[in-house]
């Protein structure tokens, strides 16, 4: 279905935050690869599951019911072969809204909060925004390839006494599907000190080449008992916009306090529109996905065909093993972070994620979206070259 995922769709005038960018001081030929989320349709079965629900006409407070659980957790055995119980699922508001929940309700102000940089940007904010401490390690990269450094993970805990660790699995920016045997190893220094893991497995659906993903709660029990696990519909189907995340938290002690704090918050039912795109989604957007996973690769074997021919000099990119993002390595550039990030908006014309912006490790670096239709992608790429070109005379 590669026509599917080739066609153009104007965003501009939607309200888009991805694209509509002049109400926020940016030029209107900026070509944007930067938000996370895609330039793609919804599978035909979200679409008509919402059109089914805007002809009934009524948009009453809505809950998932049977066929929504049995959708849900058909996707999660299908996919993953983990076939967690009904009752550890809470809904939420968002992925992230589940991540601020969860650090207010599973520690006090004051408290220790770890990340490991670089990482998806938000992450500092969870714990700051609401007065915790930030605790942040680095990762290890050797040739684009990162690892966690258990020497320094372990330390961190320890000396910070570290009440929750906030894990990207799949990891954003960098790309890593972590393996079980580092997952089983961030599990057992976390139970050991007695540190929740709240993880983020927004792109568990986009594992690429022979890569496998493993949910974190499905390690052992002992792993689920610590875990907030954290997944949603939205970047797998594209439906950002339609706030819904589920969390599956075993431990009825952490579920409960979860569920308070969301009380306490204001939050009830999700948008009906956020349970029909999630149920439909899981029910029969696979098809979608697989063919959306070919195109991503071959959208990926665009930017490495681009370097390896010598059209990018100066950056270096190696193809993600999870995401649709292409973290781009411009050290060789030698630009400091603000020159990096006007080179690429002002002489490319091409706007990126900054990878100063992830913190630790993301200096001289830039996140590029890829899911994109790939005569956009190219024509991002060729403005890139355009602007290398003339840089260099």
């Amino acid at each position: 279905m590669p026509e599917i995922f080739d066609e153009i769709i104007c965003r501009s005038g939607t309200g888009s935050l991805k694209y509509d960018m002049e109400s926020r001081g940016r030029s209107a030929d900026v070509l944007p690869l930067w938000v996370g989320d895609m330039d793609f349709r919804a599978p035909q079965c979200i679409l008509d599951a919402l059109s089914e629900r805007n002809a009934h006409g009524i948009y009453g407070y809505t809950e998932p019911y049977g066929d929504y659980y049995d959708a849900l957790l058909g996707w999660f055995s299908r996919r993953f072969g983990w076939s967690p119980q009904r009752d550890w699922r809470v809904l939420s508001h968002g992925l992230m809204n589940a991540i601020h929940i969860a650090v207010r309700a599973l520690t006090q102000p004051g408290d220790a909060v770890m990340i490991t940089q670089p990482v998806y940007q938000h992450f500092t904010e969870a714990p700051l925004f609401n007065n915790r401490r930030l605790v942040c390690g680095t990762l290890i990269e050797n040739n684009l390839r990162y690892t966690i450094d258990f020497d320094e993970f372990e330390r961190l805990i320890t000396e910070n006494s570290v009440k929750l660790y906030l894990l990207c699995s799949p990891h954003n920016p960098a790309g890593r599907v972590w393996t079980r045997d580092e997952l089983e190893k961030i599990a057992e220094i976390c139970l050991r000190h007695g540190t929740v893991v709240v993880c983020d497995e927004i792109h568990h659906d986009f594992i690429h080449g022979d890569n496998r993903h493993t949910i974190f709660s499905s390690l052992s029990p002992e792993a689920a008992d610590i875990t907030v696990l954290c997944t949603s519909p939205s970047k797998t189907f594209n439906v950002a916009g339609i706030q819904l995340a589920n969390v599956f938290i075993k431990n009825p002690t952490l579920r409960e306090r979860f569920l308070a704090e969301k009380a306490a918050m204001g939050l009830s039912q999700a948008p009906v529109s956020a349970i029909l795109a999630c149920r439909a989604g899981y029910s029969g957007g696979e098809p979608w996905l697989c063919g959306l996973l070919r195109y991503l690769d071959g959208n990926f074997n665009l930017i490495s065909d681009y370097i390896s021919s010598g059209k990018l000099p100066g950056i270096k990119f190696t193809k993600p093993e999870a995401t649709y993002f292409a973290w781009l390595d411009c050290r060789a550039l030698n630009m400091e972070d603000r020159a990096l990030r006007r080179f690429f908006e002002e002489g490319a014309r091409v706007l990126l994620s900054d990878g100063a912006g992830f913190g630790n490790g993301g200096s001289g670096f830039m996140r590029l979206n890829a899911a994109c239709p790939r005569t956009v992608l190219k024509d991002g790429l060729d403005r890139i070259a355009g602007a290398l070109c003339l840089s260099s005379r």
